[in-house]
């Protein structure tokens, strides 16, 4: 749990996408978006564990262009959720309108998940945690499950927890005006750190 803590604790884009999920739709959208975080560490745990160094090898010739993706895909959601805050509200009330994008549990889950799964730098984290006990050239089954689980629930719990904030920022920020102005903020935290995802570590 404490491996799992130490990789979900640091707010980066997806902790800010998942608080600005709950605060624009509700806390349903936001623990579904926090469940495919989870979700995408616990899978990255698992692969750690059973496969270690060579998972590990595969990753890291292949992260520079996982990193520009993910930026591209966090970039691309800035620009949608601005665009969206910014147009004029014409036609049928937001009730009537279709739900798109992440704006659905499903899609909240799904969607998070797959942008989780773009940073590397989860497994690769995860992989020096199992290289560095002594098993780790012959995984324990029983040791890797609980592992795994310790990550997820870590993961679930910080996320969700991320959510609820989120979701109590929505519910004091009900108006049009404060809908707006924690749209914009959430867009231009996002693109913030789609840029920093770009930069050198």
């Amino acid at each position: 749990m404490i491996a799992g803590y130490g990789v979900a604790i640091p707010v980066g884009a997806i902790a800010v996408l998942v608080m600005g999920l709950a605060a624009r739709t509700s806390f349903r959208v936001g623990a579904a978006a926090a469940l495919g975080v989870a979700t995408a560490d616990g899978l990255y745990a698992a692969a750690a564990a059973l496969g270690g160094a060579a998972l590990a090898s595969v990753i890291t010739p292949i992260a520079g262009p996982l990193r520009v993706a993910a930026a591209v895909a966090l970039f691309g959601l800035a620009v949608r959720t601005a665009w969206y805050a910014l147009r004029p509200a014409v036609g049928p009330t937001p009730a009537a309108i279709p739900r798109r994008g992440l704006d659905s549990p499903f899609r909240a889950f799904a969607g998070v998940l797959a942008l989780t799964l773009l940073n590397p730098a989860t497994v690769v984290y995860f992989a020096a945690l199992v290289l560095g006990r002594r098993d780790s050239t012959d995984p324990d089954l029983p040791a890797a499950s609980a592992f795994v689980l310790g990550a997820f629930l870590a993961s679930a719990s910080w996320q969700l927890l991320v959510a609820g904030g989120g979701s109590l920022v929505g519910r004091v920020l009900t108006g049009p005006r404060g809908r707006l102005v924690t749209a914009l903020l959430s867009s231009a935290l996002i693109a913030a750190l789609a840029v920093a995802t770009l930069l050198p570590a």
